[in-house]
């Protein structure tokens, strides 16, 4: 549970989860969900709860009858035109002060549509593990969503402002130059996370030497072979772990990964992991967040803007520039191994289209 409920937070999640709610998260760690996910649902639930008690004074009822879950539409898609003329609109003043006292509520404005709809999802899905039935199907709850999402359009941000396209990469791994141990393994992560598809950073994160298994060498004409990796990636996101989902490296990543595991002396357990003041390498793997934080260091160095990027950058990089070297889109997301051809495309159709004939005409 510790991966569930943080240290800093815990105090505070203690007082709105029940002891039924910590139950139900303990069955699901059992279950064997991984911690993003875990994550969402605590956070999720954490909200739902400090929401409905705001709302109406009571903690949330189990199953949510078919009324809250349209106030919880109706408090957090709204329009802000119609706010300025009508203050009742939308969520009320004081639950909007009562949230926002306990840090719930940051940025002003309604809630993404996304962001509704996962809430709504985690809801649902432990109203199931508690054994009920909810209203989340209900016609009437599709429908009000529906309408409030075309009544007030916005476009859906990336998690990512730009992609970390090849010459983006070029100018962070420019910072890693010397033989630091930081450098070193800072070059490993970046290569390693865009060449193997732009892998996401808690695979990075939680990338195990016996996952990396060593391929026979690419042979190329006028050139001596180059090295090869596997890298068995397991249980992600989108998969189980049930299937043996590989992608492959080959040439200077590979060289970059080797130096690092060198330079740190791992041979077993995690490959990327923190460096303490005086250079010494911890036996615990880096946390998710940290190589989101060491891009935007690197970035940062590179007198980029660092708020412009994140790790994601990277996946959608990778997918990027694979367009823009005339990669065929089935052989990229054989690497990326996204399961969504609409979410693939999405990056790659934007590079194929902006330098196109099609934008070309005049």
């Amino acid at each position: 549970m510790a991966a569930v409920l943080p240290v800093e937070r815990r105090d505070e999640l203690a007082e709105l989860l029940t002891d039924q709610d910590v139950e139900t998260l303990k069955h699901l760690v059992n279950q064997g969900m991984g911690d993003n996910t875990l994550r969402a649902l605590t956070s999720d639930l954490a909200y739902l709860e400090a929401w409905g008690l705001a709302a109406t004074g009571k903690s949330l009822p189990w199953p949510a009858p078919e009324a809250l879950l349209l106030k919880f539409v109706a408090h957090h898609l709204w329009d802000p035109q119609r706010r300025e003329s009508d203050p009742g609109h939308g969520m009320p003043a004081d639950v909007d002060e009562n949230l926002r006292s306990q840090c719930f509520l940051k940025s002003t404005g309604p809630h993404a549509p996304s962001t509704v709809r996962r809430r709504l999802a985690n809801w649902s899905t432990l109203t199931k593990w508690r054994g009920l039935n909810g209203a989340f199907a209900s016609p009437a709850l599709k429908s009000a969503i529906r309408l409030a999402v075309r009544a007030v359009p916005r476009t859906r941000r990336r998690k990512s402002a730009k992609a970390v396209t090849g010459d983006v990469l070029a100018k962070l791994l420019a910072t890693c130059s010397t033989d630091s141990l930081r450098d070193v393994r800072d070059r490993a992560i970046l290569m390693v996370a865009f060449a193997s598809g732009g892998r996401r950073r808690s695979e990075i994160a939680g990338l195990r030497r016996e996952q990396l298994t060593v391929e026979p060498p690419i042979e190329v004409p006028d050139g001596p072979p180059l090295p090869s990796l596997a890298i068995h990636l397991g249980r992600t996101k989108t998969t189980t772990g049930e299937q043996d989902d590989v992608v492959y490296l080959t040439g200077r990543p590979v060289e970059a990964l080797d130096a690092w595991l060198v330079a740190a002396k791992i041979d077993k357990g995690s490959v990327f992991r923190g460096i303490g003041r005086w250079g010494t390498v911890s036996k615990r793997a880096l946390d998710p967040q940290s190589v989101n934080a060491i891009l935007k260091h690197r970035a940062e160095m590179a007198g980029l803007d660092s708020g412009e990027f994140s790790a994601h950058g990277l996946r959608s990089g990778y997918l990027t520039e694979a367009a823009n070297r005339g990669v065929s889109l089935p052989e990229a997301m054989e690497q990326s191994r996204h399961r969504s051809v609409q979410q693939a495309s999405s990056y790659y159709n934007s590079a194929k289209r902006r330098s196109g004939w099609a934008a070309r005409l005049l």
